[in-house]
């Protein structure tokens, strides 16, 4: 990571209402999340031959990420949304990225799009976390 994009992520948390850049990037979370497990519910079986990926896998992690989606739109149509849950959002995401490359790394076997898609996946939900986390921040400075 260059030393220019942790002060652009700064830079994008900040603005002058801190609350609107938390919910914007809960709210792009949850549409981003809540697509994947659209996608994920409705063409498991053309996505897993894509990805390698069983597609009962698939199925089932379209159900937990379109549940997860929900609940952070929701907690991005707050006002000012709480504290606990938005670093249980973060938390959560960051898991979620670490967990995507073990599983990559100890027990998948997917095709190269589907390696591909799971590191580009695991980056993107670790990216919220870091915007969610730094708009946190500056909400409370």
């Amino acid at each position: 990571m260059s030393a220019t994009q942790p002060a652009t992520l700064t830079a994008l948390a900040r603005t002058a209402e801190p609350h609107s850049a938390l919910r914007r990037f809960l709210a792009l979370d949850a549409v981003v999340t809540g697509a994947n497990g659209v996608a994920y519910l409705a063409a498991s079986g053309p996505l897993g031959r894509l990805l390698g990926v069983d597609s009962t896998l698939l199925l089932e992690l379209g159900l937990v990420l379109t549940v997860y989606a929900a609940a952070v739109g929701l907690l991005a149509s707050r006002a000012r949304p709480a504290v606990l849950p938005v670093k249980a959002v973060v938390e959560i995401n960051l898991a979620w990225s670490v967990l995507s490359v073990l599983a990559l790394a100890l027990w998948l076997s997917p095709t190269a799009t589907g390696a591909v898609w799971t590191v580009l996946q695991a980056g993107t939900v670790a990216g919220f976390a870091a915007l969610q986390h730094l708009a946190l921040k500056a909400r409370r400075t």
